[in-house]
């Protein structure tokens, strides 16, 4: 029997999804704060300390702050917001990733009961489900990975869901095949997957390619989900045309730009 509430849903979009929960009566799904995108009305939200797992019952104030608190450092709140149908049939609760990209469902009872997974990949879940913190074993991992030292680890038995940037692919590791990526594109991996970095071999390559010094490794046995486009790539892009567009005489949307056309209509 599983100690998560089950719960259904439907994914809508492609490039910008959102998906949507369907709730039986008292049934409860918990997100981070800002992710809702709409509800009915018979839906009941409230906000609570932790993730709403009631996996810290019958601890101590300073055991909650604790737990609390570590998940402060994988780039979430101490806070999370539950929503629950209080009505006496089914009702809806929708969440939105706050960049471009996919929602991606998980079972965690097909995953052996917990996944590790990006800092800020977590969009919701049903609730039971523990969102706790994973911490890299491998220096080489911590400093180079991408992630840093800190990632998240899920745990329990019902419907989590991730976003990611780009389009998702998830690989099946066989023991012991290796795979090499940009460390900013992995999203998710089981737990039995060894991951960690490596040098690219070839220091020309590494200054001159644009791929950097290092690229992670994972070795299977397990399964791996891959970002096509990871958030940090896009805002460096955005950062960088950003700063090319800038200056007094400089502008988009043209040969003469904005500033450009206010000059030749007689504007400053």
């Amino acid at each position: 029997m599983r100690r998560a509430h089950e719960i259904d849903y439907q994914i809508y979009g492609d490039d910008m999804q959102f998906v949507e929960i369907s709730l039986d009566p008292g049934e409860t799904v918990v997100a981070e704060a800002g992710a809702m995108m709409y509800m009915d009305g018979s839906i009941q939200s409230d906000t609570v300390f932790g993730d709403g797992s009631d996996r810290d019952k019958g601890k101590g104030l300073m055991d909650k702050v604790m737990g609390a608190g570590k998940r402060v450092l994988t780039g979430e709140s101490l806070f999370m917001t539950t929503f629950t149908n209080q009505g006496s049939g089914k009702n809806v609760v929708a969440f939105a990733a706050p960049y471009p990209g996919k929602v991606i469902p998980m079972d965690l009872a097909d995953c052996g009961g917990q996944i590790i997974c990006q800092r800020d990949a977590f969009l919701c879940a049903a609730k039971g489900i523990a969102i706790e913190i994973a911490f890299q074993k491998k220096i080489g991992a911590g400093f180079f990975g991408g992630e840093g030292f800190i990632m998240q680890r899920l745990v329990g038995d019902g419907l989590a869901f991730l976003h990611a940037g780009g389009t998702i692919i998830q690989k099946e590791l066989q023991s012991g095949e290796l795979i090499k990526l940009d460390t900013g594109c992995l999203v998710a991996m089981t737990a039995g997957i060894d991951y960690d970095v490596a040098f690219v071999g070839n220091l020309k390559s590494a200054i001159f390619g644009g791929e950097g010094l290092f690229l992670a490794t994972l070795r299977g046995p397990g399964q791996v989900w891959l970002q096509s486009l990871p958030f940090s790539r896009l805002a460096n892009r955005m950062i960088a045309a950003g700063g090319r567009g800038s200056g007094k005489n400089k502008g988009e949307g043209g040969l003469l730009g904005n500033v450009g056309l206010k000059n030749l209509l007689g504007g400053d």
